[in-house]
């Protein structure tokens, strides 16, 4: 099993803590930013739990045209950077386009491939050449083999810093359903792999007659334990300090107040898979 650097962190390889990828679905403001990295960052540290922060600066795949997509590049990253410079968090973001990975990258330390765009070659390259290290969410759509062919572009471009995540595959209209299968069938590639509890319990386009996705947020704790116990190395979940005022994927985020005893039940799993 390969291992991945982020900022001052090496992630994955046998026997390693479970690492956490963790933060608002998108930045709203940069207060409530701040004060959930500041929590994340407490309670990963008195749980000796690697963290990586994550949010977004344009969610440029919502469901409908006037959904809040966020402050775009160049606030969003300036609020990144002091996440950065206030905590001395790694952070991770999703890009969308090739010409914003390279500033993306001079404030990130993971550039983010989102599901829908998992098969654009040129987007995916572009990531992989800035050095950072590249986290691909398997799409929807996509079988766990399939996500070979992502590795092999990214290496292709002397990218070696992967990370692949499993977040559900397409179960009908408006469903997913997550297959633990994929997590130990990505694992074999050789590259650290993540389960994305929060967005696979999402009902992608199925609130309010398709204007938004809607969610069951209760089950990201049974799929988190789920995917822990079998094996993944890391776990990403969004979370807000009141999901349900949140201005995007409200349904699925956690309570930020809830976060700790989540993630010291996993702790705790990862440890006796450990052993194992």
């Amino acid at each position: 099993m390969n291992t991945v650097r982020i900022g001052k962190l090496t992630l994955g390889g046998k026997r390693a803590p479970l690492f956490i990828i963790a933060g608002p679905c998108v930045i709203e403001d940069e207060r409530m930013t701040l004060q959930t990295a500041e929590t994340l960052s407490q309670v990963c540290d008195d749980l000796d739990l690697p963290l990586v922060f994550k949010a977004s600066y344009d969610k440029a795949n919502r469901t409908a045209r006037d959904s809040f997509r966020g402050p775009g590049l160049k606030r969003g990253l300036a609020v990144l950077a002091k996440v950065k410079r206030s905590f001395g968090l790694p952070i991770l973001t999703d890009v969308h386009e090739i010409a914003h990975c390279k500033p993306v990258a001079e404030v990130a330390d993971v550039l983010q491939i989102p599901a829908f765009l998992c098969r654009q070659t040129d987007l995916i390259q572009a990531a992989a050449r800035t050095k950072r290290c590249v986290n691909v969410k398997k799409g929807q759509f996509l079988a766990p083999w399939d996500m070979r062919n992502v590795i092999d572009k990214i290496t292709a471009v002397g990218g070696h810093n992967i990370i692949l995540t499993e977040r559900g595959s397409s179960f009908g209209y408006n469903n997913l359903v997550a297959d633990m299968r994929s997590l130990a069938i990505m694992r074999e590639f050789g590259w650290p792999v993540v389960f994305d509890a929060t967005h696979s319990v999402q009902m992608p386009g199925g609130g309010q007659g398709g204007r938004f996705s809607g969610g069951d947020r209760r089950m990201a704790l049974v799929l988190a334990r789920s995917a822990v116990a079998a094996g993944c190395d890391g776990v990403f979940l969004e979370t807000h300090p009141h999901p349900d005022r949140a201005l995007s994927d409200a349904a699925s985020q956690l309570p930020l107040r809830e976060v700790g005893k989540l993630l010291r039940t996993l702790r705790d799993i990862r440890a006796v898979v450990n052993r194992g």
